[in-house]
């Protein structure tokens, strides 16, 4: 049995945008840039390191995480204002 509420929370959700290569580009490039921008951490090489980046495992990962987050905000506030 589906709460009430919730099918009230699901009426008022807006629409987000279907998967598109426009959507994974903005969210791969997002993440490129955290990983270029990843050198401003005060110790980006403490751990094991990557074989091809000078930067440590848990930079990478930490970097990449932040920038998916941040290419799911540019997709939903572009979609929001109608640009995608």
């Amino acid at each position: 049995m589906i709460s009430s509420i919730l099918l009230a929370a699901a009426a008022s959700v807006p629409a987000t945008p279907v998967w598109s290569p426009t959507v994974g580009i903005i969210i791969s490039a997002s993440s490129l840039v955290v990983l270029l921008l990843s050198f401003g951490i005060k110790y980006p090489k403490v751990g094991p390191q990557m074989p091809l980046l000078p930067v440590s495992i848990p930079t990478f990962i930490g970097a990449m995480a932040f920038g998916h987050v941040i290419g799911i905000g540019i997709v939903l506030g572009l979609t929001n204002i109608g640009r995608l």
